[in-house]
């Protein structure tokens, strides 16, 4: 069985939704530890940008294009150009994504449909082009998913987000030990809110995001909020340590605890947050 790779150095690692948050603070702090870069985001002015600031920090992006993920047939024809041009990757990060929030009585079709054909059928496509050309270089490698707290708890209003994050969260758990055979590690990142564009541009089906009990949700959310930079080291920090979940602040850990341990206290403190949204979005 091929060695999992730890030292960043000389590697190649794909990250997806780089041109902001998330994304663009891990293509640069991987950038700083010598990995080279090939990065893709659905927005090509933010992409090049992000291009440009990390050459000019003197990271080495090898290639960039802007697509969107949800584009399998995008997603294949990016892969084969990749290939063509650097040859297989040892690093895939699937970071970019979209939240959309509402109530079952507000949300429609397409609302669903979109938010998974991003968030889920996204990173499996990326999965699916560029996994199994690393298995047959033989160099191991690692594999990160992003996926959300609501990959993990019954947020108020989530089910959209939840129902592709709970997804990606399980073809997680299969590859951590499908992939094992090959070398290739697998983490699943879970973080709870993080300070990026994200939050601003979340869809909140049948809510006005004007008005003011609604600011001050979204002002309570983002208080609690750690940064990009934040989730970026500890992304980077469990592919050197090999480690599978993690959970990006205290808050999703002491959740996470209480969901396993003691599900009466996880029971309880769902539903009072959740009249709380409700009460408040009345």
């Amino acid at each position: 069985m091929p060695r999992i790779r730890t030292e960043p150095s000389g590697r190649i690692a794909l990250v997806t939704g780089a041109a902001s948050g998330i994304g663009l603070a891990t293509a640069r702090l991987a950038a700083e530890q010598g990995v080279r870069l090939v990065l893709t985001d659905v927005a090509p002015d933010g992409l090049e940008h992000a291009a440009a600031s990390i050459r000019a920090a003197g990271g080495d992006v090898v290639h960039h294009e802007a697509l969107d993920v949800a584009d399998r047939v995008a997603v294949e024809a990016f892969a084969t150009r990749v290939h063509e041009s650097v040859g297989s990757v040892d690093l895939v990060m699937n970071v970019a994504g979209i939240s959309t929030w509402g109530r079952i009585e507000d949300l429609r079709p397409e609302h669903w449909q979109r938010t998974v054909d991003v968030d889920l059928m996204g990173p499996i496509h990326v999965l699916s082009a560029f996994v199994p050309p690393m298995i047959e270089a033989g160099r191991g490698g690692h594999v990160v998913n992003v996926s959300s707290a609501a990959g993990l708890f019954g947020l108020p209003l989530h089910a959209p987000y939840s129902a592709a994050k709970f997804g990606i969260r399980g073809v997680s758990e299969v590859l951590r030990f499908d992939l094992e055979a090959h070398g290739i590690g697998v983490t699943l990142v879970c973080p709870g809110a993080v300070r990026t564009p994200l939050v601003g541009t979340v869809d909140i089906v049948g809510v006005d995001r004007e008005n003011p009990r609604v600011q001050r949700l979204v002002a309570r959310f983002e208080k609690h909020a750690v940064s990009p930079e934040h989730v970026a080291e500890q992304m980077l920090r469990a592919v050197r340590k090999g480690r599978y979940l993690v959970l990006t602040s205290p808050d999703i850990r002491l959740g996470h605890l209480a969901q396993r341990f003691v599900p009466f206290g996880y029971t309880t403190a769902m539903r009072l947050l959740n009249r709380r949204v409700v009460k408040v979005l009345r």
